[in-house]
């Protein structure tokens, strides 16, 4: 069955181009119809946690002192990954932080990175906005834990990729979604998502 991975970091702030690290990471699997499997793992990077991002995320700095290093979290995460797909909310934060911890440990990125964010913007144009809480409630989907906590947020990212992937099958009586429909639609006009859908579906049939 395809695995997708959804992914979510949790950090001292905005950059690790401004030195900024990860404090906590999770990767949720998924098939075509739940999660399978899971990792999570505080992580210390030798970094004070400053206490605006301890009242957001209640990771304090007490935690991060007992958790394991960041290059060893990086490196289960690594592995527990295996190259599969990768998912996440807002993609371009999480990206930034996986590409600079795993070049810590000298690996590469691994798998494409889509943004569940930007697909939820074409799915779900009608929402008031496109941030992981107001999509859980507009998509009626369960709140698994605190928001702004690797686990939770990955789970209820996970959740509803797999709803979005449903409502396209429905809409469109598609078999299945691949990634490479996801990756077009993310790219496309927000606009635009019947158009997007259909010609991929046109050259699905040439092919």
């Amino acid at each position: 069955m395809r695995e997708r991975v959804i992914i979510d970091f949790e950090t001292t702030g905005l950059s690790p181009r401004l030195g900024d690290r990860a404090t906590e990471v999770a990767a949720v699997v998924i098939n075509e119809t739940r999660i399978v499997d899971r990792y999570q793992s505080l992580m210390n990077a030798g970094r004070s946690i400053p206490p605006f991002i301890e009242q957001l995320t209640g990771i304090s700095n007490a935690m991060i002192r007992k958790a394991p290093a960041a290059e060893t979290v990086m490196r289960q995460l690594f592995a527990f990954v295996g190259g599969r797909p990768l998912v996440a909310h807002n993609a371009s934060f999480d990206h930034a932080f996986l590409a600079a911890e795993l070049e810590r440990i000298g690996e590469s990125p691994v798998g494409g990175l889509l943004c569940s964010m930007k697909v939820a913007r074409r799915i779900y144009p009608e929402a008031d906005n496109h941030r992981l809480v107001t999509l859980v409630r507009h998509a009626g989907i369960a709140v698994t834990g605190q928001y702004h906590r690797a686990l939770a947020d990955a789970e209820m990212t996970a959740l509803l990729w797999l709803r979005m992937e449903h409502k396209l099958q429905r809409d469109f009586a598609l078999p299945e979604v691949s990634l490479e429909l996801m990756q077009r639609i993310q790219s496309a006009p927000c606009k635009s998502l019947g158009r997007c859908v259909d010609a991929f579906k046109r050259r699905a049939c040439a092919a």
